[in-house]
Order: C-alpha cells, then sequence, then structure tokens
C-alpha cells in the first residue's frame, strides 16, 4: 500500500472513504443511515472525533475528522467501523422488512471467509484510503468533493438538500450533526 495512503500524524485532518463489502447498496433508506448518525454522534461525544464534513452515501461513507481526544485516528475510524458492521449486519438479520437481507448477509459472509481477522460476517472493506489534509486549497477540495457526492449521483440538485451529510452546516443551517465548519487552516 502506498505511504499517501497510511494515517501518519496522530494529530492530523483526514479525508476518508470507506465502501460497504463488494459496494453494496446497504444505506438506500434512512434507517440504517441514521445507525450510522449515531455512531457519529456518540464519536464525537465520547472518542474526541471532530467532525469537518461527512457524507452518508448508499454504499460508502466519505468523512473528514481528526481525533482531539489522544486516540490515533486509525484505531478512532476501527472503532467506528468495529461497531458498526455488528450493529448493522445484527439489525440486518433482525430486520423482518428487509427484503435483501439473504442477499447481503451472504456477501458478508463471503468477504468473511477471504479475511483473515474476520470471523462471521464482513460489512466494510478493509481499505479507508486516509489523505492528511495540509492546505486550505485540499481541505476545500475534499469538503467539496464530500458535499458534492450526492448531487453527482442525482440524489438531489444541491448539496444542503441531501439530508445525511453536512452541508447543511455549511449554508448556516442545522444538519443532523455539529461539525467544525472549515474556514481557514494555520
Amino acid at each position: 500500500m502506498s505511504r499517501n495512503y497510511k494515517f501518519h500524524n496522530p494529530e492530523g485532518l483526514y479525508f476518508v472513504s470507506f465502501a460497504v463489502v463488494e459496494w453494496l447498496d446497504v444505506f438506500t433508506g434512512d434507517y440504517y443511515k441514521d445507525i450510522l448518525v449515531d455512531s457519529l454522534k456518540y464519536c464525537q461525544s465520547n472518542k474526541g472525533m471532530e467532525l469537518i464534513a461527512w457524507c452518508i452515501m448508499t454504499n460508502h461513507v466519505h468523512l473528514i475528522y481528526r481525533s482531539c481526544a489522544g486516540q490515533k485516528p486509525e484505531l478512532l475510524l476501527g472503532d467506528f467501523k468495529r461497531h458498526t458492521s455488528k450493529t448493522l449486519v445484527r439489525v440486518i438479520q433482525e430486520n423482518p422488512e428487509e427484503n435483501r437481507k439473504e442477499i447481503f448477509l451472504k456477501h458478508f459472509q463471503k468477504a468473511a471467509q477471504k479475511s483473515s481477522n474476520v470471523n462471521n460476517y464482513q460489512f466494510w472493506q478493509h481499505d479507508n484510503h486516509p489523505i492528511e489534509l495540509w492546505s486550505n486549497e485540499v481541505i476545500w477540495q475534499k469538503v467539496n468533493y464530500v458535499h458534492n457526492n450526492p448531487v453527482k449521483a442525482g440524489l438531489v440538485e444541491n448539496p444542503e438538500d441531501y439530508t445525511y451529510s453536512s452541508a447543511k452546516n455549511y449554508v448556516d443551517e442545522k444538519g443532523l450533526l455539529d461539525v467544525v465548519v472549515f474556514q481557514y487552516f494555520g
């Protein structure tokens, strides 16, 4: 793996993207996305996650964050992914209205069999592609990329119309999560 895709600075601001195994469209409804939002809130309140921008798409997530409580950013993200993976698999298993349950569980199980560190079901792909953001220009580029993802996917016309992102926060509206609206770095 390239040096560009590793966490090197424990105090750095990082852009990460991670996807559901096989890019499965799990997050097509709000029910599962709300689990991620609740977990992000928990990480903010209890683990020192400072969110600058975020977006939950149908099969992947983008975050711009840093760890402010002394925990390494990769461990903070790992905790988030582990918790949400277990929770989402359990909720999918128990959801009587989930008509894609068998398909999802089959793919999660297949992915786990290919992995040496997952026992039963693997929900998230292992890679996160962390990129440390080092300048105002790069930070703004990534914030705009995160917020424009739903527009490019044809889900909304304007970034702030998409509920499951921080775009509302950047136009002085209340989003689902509190974020540190990026102004300028340094």
